[in-house]
């Protein structure tokens, strides 16, 4: 007499699962996709056959694993808002520890001093210094762009970060705002270094995203853009007045970031990369900003714990 069909299937799944435990059944391999082009790459397949990169490691892969810890909009915008953030805070402790806390004198000085940090504390952690040391220690000219001299100055800054960034990362794609953010933060401390300067902070590098956005407008004359460009010359007339009225602040990191970024505006083309060859030099411009981050923090860390600590 045959056996029902039911427990024929509960033999048949008992057989394979016994047979299971005595030798391995590899399941086939399954097609991937190319983490460069999204192309359906075969499964034993090295390379992408419609783009060439690499299936076991490329940038775009490596670029793709990171982006997942990022917000899906404006990355690299959100990133350097948390760095800036995270060293101001540690800065702060720094000082705080160094010195206890201090309030700030009446006046003015209860506004701009509030939250400040301890010059020794910033020249630790990578201030921007006059030419000759900045030429020993290049790696000032990055770490310098994240670091901050108080609430107020950091705050200011954010400000005008989260006002400009999206804007310009939706433009020109995340990693090229990468590159020129950090290209223009290089320019602003080369031209404060060779004045002599002692500074910190982002707004040079904010001058140039400023300097990006009107070169952009020179060459249109729609009403959008004789709209922005008017807000951008107001912006920047404001900057330059104040910066002429306020003490402390590096009207030489200022020029020199526009400069750069004018120039970067004018050469750099102005929306997203739209081919396989634009986002492979798009991606690598990103990278070597990200290297160029990386190893200067890197370099700043082993001096600071180098350095002996004076007057702690």
């Amino acid at each position: 007499m045959p056996l029902p069909v039911r427990w024929r299937y509960k033999l048949d799944r008992w057989r394979v699962a016994v047979a299971g435990m005595f030798r391995s059944q590899r399941t086939p391999p399954r097609p991937r996709l190319c983490p460069a082009c999204g192309t359906l790459v075969g499964a034993a397949s090295s390379r992408c056959h419609q783009c060439g990169a690499s299936m076991t490691f490329s940038m775009a892969a490596a670029g793709r694993s990171l982006g997942r810890f990022l917000p899906a909009t404006s990355p690299v915008t959100y990133a350097v808002l948390t760095l800036c953030s995270l060293l101001y805070v540690v800065s702060l402790l720094a000082t705080m520890r160094r010195s206890g806390f201090q309030a700030p004198s009446g006046g003015l000085g209860a506004i701009f001093g509030l939250g400040g940090i301890d010059s020794f504390i910033l020249e630790r952690m990578g201030a921007s210094l006059p030419l000759p040391y900045d030429i020993a220690q290049p790696w000032r000219l990055v770490t310098a762009v994240f670091l901050h001299a108080s609430l107020l100055h950091i705050g200011f800054n954010m400000w005008i970060l989260m006002d400009l960034g999206p804007i310009l990362e939706e433009l020109y794609g995340s990693a090229r705002f990468f590159f020129m953010f950090t290209v223009t933060g290089i320019a602003g401390y080369v031209a404060s270094s060779v004045a002599g300067h002692f500074s910190v902070g982002a707004s040079g590098a904010l001058l140039g995203m400023i300097g990006v956005l009107l070169a952009l407008t020179t060459s249109r004359q729609s009403v959008g853009m004789r709209m922005l460009r008017s807000q951008l010359l107001y912006w920047l007339v404001y900057i330059a007045v104040t910066g002429f009225l306020l003490p402390g602040v590096d009207n030489y990191a200022h020029i020199g970031g526009f400069v750069s970024g004018f120039l970067l505006g004018k050469l750099m083309i102005d929306r997203p990369p739209a081919d396989l060859s634009e986002r492979r030099r798009a991606n690598a411009l990103g990278w070597v900003a990200g290297f160029a981050v990386l190893a200067s923090f890197a370099f700043m860390l082993l001096s600071y714990f180098a350095a002996p600590v004076v007057g702690g």
